[in-house]
C-alpha cells in the first residue's frame, strides 16, 4: 500500500501548548472492523477533544500482506525503518504500543534502542487463539507475550480478571483500563423494533455480532435449539462452512455502526458465546440499545455485567448452559440492560488512558505528566 508520512490527528484546541503529542502504534486500525479498532478510534477521538495531538502509526502507512487465516486484516511488512523515522521526526511526549503485531514489535525495538519509556495494552488473548488454531501450547504463547510486555512501563488491561490472570503468569506493571460505549450512536429502544435490513422476523430474535472465527466459539450459539430466529452479523474464516451448515440463520455480513444499532434494537437477546474475550464491546453496544445479554460466566461478560464476587449480573444472564442463559435473558427488562451500559463511558476510558501514560523521557519534559493513582475499573 502507498506510504504516507504518518496520520496526525489534532484536537480542536491545537496540539502544542495545550495537550501532549501522543504516538499510538497499532496493528489494528481502519478499515479493519473489530473491537480493538473501535476502542482505539474512540480513544483517539476523546484524546483530540482534550487538546492532545495523536500520531497514529498503522498498517495503512506501510507495505502490507494479509494475515494468514484472517481475511481483511493486513500486517505491515518490515516496518522498523520507516517507523523509526516517523517517531524521530515527530518527537512524541508519550508512546503507546497498542498491539503485539509487527508494528508493536517495531515500536518496542525503537524505544529500547533509544532508551525511551512506553506503555502497552493487552487487548486480545492471542495465546488462546494460537492454541485453538495451530495447537501451539499456551505456555509458549504467554511466554512470547510476557517477553513483549516486559519492558513496558504500564500494561493496560480491560478487566480485573484478565489482570489477575496475567499477574499469575508473571506479567508486571499491569494497569486497569476500562472501555466504553457511545450511548448516542446506540440509542435505547424500550421495545424491539423491526429492522429495515431484515424485515419482520419470528421472535424471539437471538443475535450474534462478531468475527466468524475459531476463538469466538460461535457454534455454541448456532447449535442452540431455540424458537424464533438467529441472526449473525460478521465475517471470518469459518463463515462459508457455517453458512452451508446453518442455512436457516440470517447472515448479514459486516454492517456499519448505524445499521448495527438498528439490528441490536431488533433483537430480543444478544448471545455472546466466546470464552476467551478480554472484554466484549459488542455486549455493551447491544445493552445500550436495551438488548439483554446471554453469555458464559467468564471474564469479559462478568466485567460487562458487573457479576463479581457473587454479585447478580445486571443487564443479562450468565450460565454454563448457554441455552438456559438465553431463555432467562428474555425476561431481563430492557431498561436494566441500558442502565448497566451507562456505567461505561469513553470519557472515563480516555481519562484512565492518559493517567497511565508515561513520559518518553528522550523527547519530553516530565512536568507535562501529572501522576495520579491507578484508576479502578468501572463497575457498580
Amino acid at each position: 500500500m502507498a506510504s504516507a508520512p504518518g496520520e496526525r490527528i489534532h484536537g480542536p484546541c491545537g496540539a502544542r501548548g495545550v495537550g501532549m503529542k501522543i504516538a499510538l502504534v497499532t496493528d489494528a486500525w481502519m478499515p479493519q472492523v473489530n473491537g480493538v479498532v473501535t476502542t482505539l478510534v474512540e480513544l483517539v477521538r476523546q484524546l483530540q477533544q482534550r487538546g492532545h495531538e495523536v500520531l497514529v502509526i498503522h498498517p495503512g502507512l506501510f507495505r502490507t500482506r494479509p494475515c494468514p487465516g484472517y481475511a481483511g486484516i493486513d500486517l505491515a511488512v518490515r516496518p522498523f525503518k520507516k517507523l523509526a523515522i516517523q517517531l524521530k521526526e515527530w518527537r512524541p511526549d508519550a508512546i503507546h504500543l497498542a498491539t503485539e503485531g509487527p508494528l508493536g514489535w517495531a515500536g518496542r525495538k525503537f524505544c529500547i534502542r533509544n532508551g525511551l519509556s512506553f506503555t502497552t495494552a493487552f487487548h486480545t488473548r492471542f495465546p488462546e487463539i494460537l492454541h485453538a488454531a495451530l495447537r501451539i501450547p499456551l505456555a509458549w504463547g504467554y511466554a512470547l507475550f510476557r517477553h513483549f510486555h516486559r519492558p513496558s512501563a504500564g500494561v493496560m488491561v480491560p478487566t480485573r480478571e484478565v489482570l489477575s490472570m496475567l499477574a499469575r503468569r508473571g506479567f508486571r506493571h499491569l494497569r486497569s483500563w476500562t472501555h466504553g460505549v457511545d450511548t448516542q450512536l446506540f440509542p435505547f429502544e424500550p421495545a424491539t423494533k423491526v429492522s429495515t435490513l431484515t424485515g419482520p422476523l419470528a421472535h424471539p430474535v437471538c443475535l450474534y455480532v462478531g468475527r466468524v472465527s475459531y476463538e469466538k466459539n460461535i457454534e455454541a450459539f448456532l447449535q442452540m435449539e431455540t424458537p424464533g430466529t438467529k441472526v449473525v452479523c460478521g465475517v471470518g474464516p469459518l463463515e462459508a462452512g457455517l453458512r452451508a451448515r446453518y442455512p436457516h440463520v440470517r447472515w448479514l455480513g459486516i454492517l456499519d455502526r448505524t445499521a448495527l444499532a438498528e439490528v441490536y434494537a431488533s433483537a430480543d437477546v444478544f448471545v455472546f458465546p466466546s470464552r476467551s474475550e478480554t472484554f466484549g464491546l459488542v455486549m455493551l453496544e447491544a445493552m445500550a440499545c436495551g438488548t439483554p445479554v446471554a453469555a458464559f460466566p467468564v471474564e469479559g461478560p462478568r466485567e460487562v455485567l458487573g457479576a463479581h464476587e457473587g454479585a447478580k449480573p445486571q443487564g443479562g444472564v450468565l450460565d454454563e448452559d448457554l441455552l438456559q442463559a438465553c431463555q432467562q435473558a428474555l425476561r431481563v427488562p430492557r431498561h436494566e440492560a441500558r442502565q448497566r451500559a451507562m456505567h461505561f463511558t469513553w470519557e472515563t476510558a480516555a481519562e484512565q488512558f492518559v493517567d497511565h501514560l508515561v513520559p518518553a523521557n528522550g523527547f519530553v519534559t516530565p512536568k507535562k505528566f501529572v501522576t495520579k493513582p491507578v484508576t479502578p475499573l468501572s463497575s457498580e
